[in-house]
């Protein structure tokens, strides 16, 4: 009811676009706290209800009490509330005042053709640091004589800003920006002016740690695809989580809300009953968090991950860290997990963890794990866990099914816990046990 009554909000007559960008990305912000879990607690509770359901129509009996597939627990809350992103992408389009050059966050949709790009100053989730290095950069490119790249084929250059900060108040900013047909010497001189801005001009207030800058040609670049230009300042920042030191490079991902990764990482730990013998397995580790925080507690980490520099960093940070029994693996999961597990013959324990993006596990990954008679208990992160995970669900505790070449006994949903790690949203983190 108070998601809807947020939603209708966003479009009341006379309401500010302030409000409305409020209630499109953060629809809880004006609920008490405690109210927000309440509805997020709502939301995994269905979320288990149609997983009992659809393991039902696969003659599965998973109801368990209130119709869930497993026991439910409450929502883990985070421990900061506000400003609590240690990550924010804004973009640069038309405002509500028409100028083509605002930076901020996108207000509307592209087939109703009525985006409007708001400044997130008023935003309860993003901290102060983020919206002063936003401001700035909306001051340096009205005074840039290049126009914005709001459509790709209309031509312009200024396109969005990625801001990153550590819990110290380090910050990294990361400009991306259109060449269209600039020479070398015309974009040398862009990056100089830009350079300029933050170390001697008007900027210098946002004392970056960092300043990135990348030529991309596409909505979403790598590193491998167009490098990060670091133009002043260190090459990364650093993060001090569970007593561990983590170096972040500029697309390497890392939970947005570093105090409430803090509380999940411990619960990993705590659920995945890993011992001095066993192996854990880390898939889309990224820096390699959660695998380095769980190292001293198993006989051997072996962590995978598709971005490159992430891979690179969770390197760093193992021998940084002093910590020797991990091994991280560059590639797809689906093209380094298959061949992996197929030839395992480990026989210490093998405790499996994934935490994959919004698009879930590729079919090869999950039939890997599932074919593999040696993980009896994998934990399953989702920040979506109702969209394409619940297909990785299904596909983990379906009875053996030889067309999809799922041979390995099922795996069943046995507890889930929701830690909230974006509050004033609707979304949370549900970490799904499964065991077999």
């Amino acid at each position: 009811k108070e998601k809807k009554k947020a939603r209708e909000g966003s479009s009341l007559p006379g309401s500010s676009w302030e409000e409305r960008l409020a209630n499109a990305v953060t629809p809880l912000w004006r609920l008490p706290y405690q109210e927000q879990l309440q509805v997020k607690y709502e939301s995994q509770r269905k979320v288990l209800q149609a997983l009992a359901s659809r393991l039902e129509e696969l003659g599965i009996d998973a109801q368990k009490p209130g119709g869930l597939c497993c026991p439910l627990q409450p929502v883990v809350p985070s421990p900061v509330i506000n400003g609590y992103r240690n990550k924010s992408t804004f973009s640069v389009n038309r405002g509500p005042d028409g100028n083509p050059k605002t930076v901020g966050l996108y207000v509307g949709t592209g087939r109703e053709r009525n985006i409007v790009c708001v400044k997130a100053n008023h935003m309860e989730n993003i901290p102060p640091k983020h919206k002063q290095v936003a401001q700035c950069y909306e001051e340096f490119i009205r005074r840039s004589p290049l126009e914005p790249c709001v459509l790709f084929h209309e031509g312009g250059h200024w396109r969005e800003l990625v801001v990153r900060t550590n819990s110290r108040g380090h910050t990294m900013a990361i400009v991306t920006f259109h060449p269209q047909e600039l020479g070398q010497e015309a974009l040398a001189t862009q990056k100089a002016l830009l350079k300029e801005f933050f170390t001697c001009g008007p900027g210098t207030v946002c004392a970056l740690t960092s300043l990135y800058f990348q030529e991309s040609t596409m909505t979403r670049c790598s590193h491998e695809q167009s490098p990060f230009q670091l133009l002043h300042g260190e090459p990364h920042i650093f993060e001090d989580v569970l007593g561990l030191k983590f170096r972040i490079s500029p697309d390497a991902f890392f939970q947005v809300n570093t105090g409430g990764a803090e509380v999940l990482y411990r619960a990993v730990g705590e659920l995945s009953q890993v011992g001095g013998d066993t192996v854990l397995l880390d898939i889309c580790c990224g820096t390699g968090t959660i695998g380095l925080s769980l190292a001293h507690q198993v006989s051997k980490v072996i962590g995978v991950e598709v971005v490159e520099k992430a891979i690179e960093d969770a390197r760093w940070n193992a021998a940084f860290n002093g910590i020797s029994n991990c091994e991280f693996r560059s590639g797809k999961a689906e093209a380094v997990l298959p061949q992996l597990l197929s030839s395992w013959e480990d026989a210490r324990p093998l405790v499996a963890v994934v935490n994959p993006s919004r698009a879930g596990l590729h079919h090869r990954v999950v039939r890997a794990i599932r074919n593999c008679t040696s993980i009896r208990r994998l934990l399953y992160i989702s920040c979506k866990p109702e969209g394409e995970a619940m297909r990785n669900f299904l596909e983990l505790c379906c009875p053996p099914d030889p067309g999809k070449k799922l041979a390995g006994e099922p795996f069943a949903p046995t507890l889930a816990i929701p830690f909230d790690m974006f509050p004033h949203t609707v979304h949370c983190e549900l970490v799904l046990l499964f065991t077999r």
